[in-house]
C-alpha cells in the first residue's frame, strides 16, 4: 500500500512540476527545439533544475543503499547494447516529440485540460505501446506446438 501511495505522490508531483514549468504547453517544447527561429530556453532550465534536485540525492543517498526503501532490489536494466532497436526507437520518440511538442509524461499531466489533441495523443501512445507489445512478444514453445 505504501508503494502505491509513494508512486501516486511522485506522479502528482511530476504532473504539478510539468504544469508549473509550462512543459505541458507544446509551444514551449517546440520553441526549445526551434534553435534557428525564436528559441525558448525554458525547457533547458526545467531540465537543469530537475538535475539539481536529482543528482545530490542519487549520488549521496541512493548509490550508498544496498536496496531500495520500498522494494527488495533495485530495478536496473543490464542491457547496455546500442542496437538498431534502441536507436530507431529513440529517433521515433524524438521525431514524435518534435512534431507534437509533447511527450507522454507531460501529456498525461495535461489530460486534465480536456484538450482533444492531448486525449488523442495519449490514446495514440497507448495504442502504439500495445502494438509494440504484440509485435515483439514471442509465443511460448507450448503455444507453437498446440494444434490450431
Amino acid at each position: 500500500m505504501l508503494k502505491h501511495f509513494v508512486a501516486l505522490t511522485s506522479g502528482v508531483l511530476f504532473g504539478l512540476g510539468m504544469m508549473i514549468s509550462g512543459m505541458v504547453n507544446p509551444a514551449n517544447v517546440i520553441g526549445f527545439l526551434d534553435a534557428f527561429g525564436e528559441w525558448n530556453p525554458s525547457l533547458a532550465f526545467v531540465m537543469g533544475g530537475a538535475l539539481l534536485v536529482f543528482m545530490p540525492g542519487y549520488f549521496f543517498l541512493v548509490r550508498k543503499q544496498t536496496k531500495p526503501v520500498l522494494a527488495d532490489t533495485f530495478c536496473v536494466n543490464d542491457n547496455t547494447a546500442m542496437d538498431t532497436r534502441l536507436i530507431s526507437g529513440s529517433v521515433l520518440f524524438g521525431v514524435g516529440w518534435g512534431l507534437a511538442g509533447i511527450c507522454p509524461g507531460p501529456a498525461i499531466a495535461a489530460l486534465g485540460s480536456g484538450s482533444s489533441t492531448v486525449i488523442l495523443f495519449v490514446l495514440s501512445t497507448v495504442v502504439g505501446m500495445y502494438m509494440v507489445n504484440v509485435m515483439t512478444t514471442k509465443p511460448s514453445p507450448e503455444a507453437l506446438s498446440e494444434p490450431q
